[in-house]
């Protein structure tokens, strides 16, 4: 079962959306210099249909997009509450997923996001705005990666 920790509505973890970015906890991931450790213990309220349902009514015209910041100890539950975003909402509403891992579990489709963050963050690395960063911010199109990491990197002048 997932649980989220909070959310907020937030302007640069999607370019060029307006996101809710529900933070969800029971990361497995654990990344040393993690900026949100409090997120490893299974903490909140369950994040479902009901409670996603809850936050639509209350930001549904004011977002763009709804981001997962997490749950990569549930894969197949984001993936799951993607598709519901997907069939259920009335509005358009785009979805992202902010996930430690790597890869894409292969039991989860790329169809149903807009974005999908993959990498685990290295401290030394940095994070987005860092060119030598590990994780990658992709857009999918037509179940295609297009990586867009380097919308979060300042132009050297």
């Amino acid at each position: 079962m997932l649980r989220f920790h909070n959310y907020d509505i937030v302007f640069q973890e999607i370019p060029s959306e307006v996101t809710l970015a529900i933070n969800i906890s029971g990361c497995p991931n654990r990344c040393k210099g993690c900026h949100s450790p409090h997120l490893w213990n299974d903490i909140g309220k369950v994040l479902d249909e009901s409670s996603i349902a809850v936050l639509m009514e209350k930001y549904g015209n004011a977002i763009t997009c709804i981001c997962f910041m997490g749950g990569d100890s549930e894969p197949d539950e984001v993936d799951r509450l993607a598709v519901h975003l997907r069939r259920s909402i009335k509005q358009p509403i785009k979805t992202a997923w902010y996930s430690g891992k790597q890869n894409i579990p292969k039991s989860c489709n790329l169809h149903n996001f807009d974005y999908i963050k993959l990498g685990a963050y290295i401290e030394e690395l940095g994070g987005l705005d860092s060119p030598k960063t590990n994780p990658r911010l992709y857009k999918i199109t037509n179940e295609q990666m297009e990586d867009i990491t380097n919308h979060f990197q300042k132009q050297k002048q």
